[in-house]
């Protein structure tokens, strides 16, 4: 039985579904689920350090520079959440070990959040010399200073959406049409204004996902921050943003349940206020060209180009994809949570 025929079953059965389960099912479902089953970095979609190694190698100085604000611990935990191919942290421990120095290579543990067996293999080889360990979900990360990394991440947590409809609210669902088909749709009871509505509000996504993030940051006793890098509003609740994306092109998200990727814009405002509530502190969010440049990315960049003058050109316009406030300079954001008593971290 496929995806498809298995949600077509549960509505039949239990009737309509919101939005945030129709998302967990399709991403996260552990025998049918997107990730689980079809990573399609590259080919689907195409992240940061996908486009430049510029990306990955600031992160890795970021780390070192976060290391040693928190006064060189003996043991330091480095996490990555959704690491792909493992691109993002291939690049940052090559720099990482050249800034860090041996200190820096005998203190670290690497840790990739990755539920997926077929990933945890080509992150395994990828990263053979850094000798990962793995976890299912950040709550089983072990105890100790961290540093955790997160690109591309945030963005696939589910999100409820609720739709205006006269003067209330109600919640989108997902139900079946006519002919049995997946169809878009309105809950029958009419709810309370969602967090984040505003007055000019149509729709409004909220991510459940952002509180159980949340909860599991702030149950660490010890010294942590948490880099998450992603696209979003900065300070308004997102409205009707879920897409899904299938060879490189958008589709509807009701098409192909379980083989195309599905993604909703972040609301860092609210991950921020949600943050600070429960006593972490918040730096940013910052646009991502922002928060590269004030890690040294020119100058990186210039190392490059002088050391690879053929591909020099490309180089350069791999960088400005970044960067650029008309390309993801400005649409993407970095926002960094960390335990108190830290000074503000590098590049905010």
């Amino acid at each position: 039985m496929t995806l498809k025929e298995r949600l077509i079953r549960l509505i039949e059965t239990g009737g309509p579904i919101p939005v945030s389960t129709y998302m967990q099912l399709c991403l996260h479902d552990t025998g049918q689920g997107y990730y689980a089953t079809r990573p399609g970095i590259g080919k689907d979609f195409i992240t940061a350090p996908e486009i430049s190694q510029v990306f990955g190698e600031l992160i890795g100085l970021w780390l070192v520079h976060e290391w040693k604000a928190m006064g060189s611990p003996e043991e330091i935990r480095i996490v990555e959440i959704g690491p792909g191919r493992g691109v993002l942290m291939q690049d940052a421990l090559r720099l990482a070990m050249v800034a860090g120095g041996e200190d820096f290579a005998r203190a670290m543990r690497v840790t990739l959040v990755e539920p997926a067996p077929a990933m945890r293999e080509i992150q395994r080889e990828a990263l053979a010399a850094a000798q990962p360990e793995f976890a299912a979900t950040l709550a089983e990360v072990p105890a100790g200073p961290m540093l955790l990394v997160a690109n591309e991440y945030l963005d696939c947590l589910p999100a409820r959406q609720f739709r205006k409809d006269g003067n209330g609210w109600r919640e989108c669902v997902i139900g079946l049409d006519a002919d049995g088909q997946l169809v878009f749709g309105l809950a029958a009871d009419e709810q309370a204004a969602p967090e984040g509505a505003a007055e000019t509000s149509a729709v409004v996504e909220v991510q459940t996902g952002l509180d159980i993030l949340l909860a599991d940051l702030v149950t660490r006793t010890d010294p942590f921050r948490a880099l998450f890098v992603d696209y979003g509003p900065a300070d308004v609740a997102p409205g009707d943003s879920l897409r899904s994306y299938k060879d490189g092109q958008q589709v509807s998200p009701l098409d192909l349940p379980g083989e195309s990727d599905l993604t909703v814009d972040v609301d860092f405002g609210r991950l921020a206020r949600l943050a600070k509530k429960i006593g972490l502190d918040v730096a940013g969010p910052s646009p991502q060209g922002m928060f590269l440049l004030g890690l040294g990315a020119q100058a990186r960049l210039n190392q490059l180009v002088k050391a690879n003058p053929d591909d020099a050109e490309a180089m350069f316009n791999a960088a400005q994809r970044l960067i650029d406030p008309k390309d993801m300079g400005e649409r993407f954001k970095a926002i960094c949570l960390s335990s108190t008593g830290l000074p503000t971290p590098a590049g905010f």
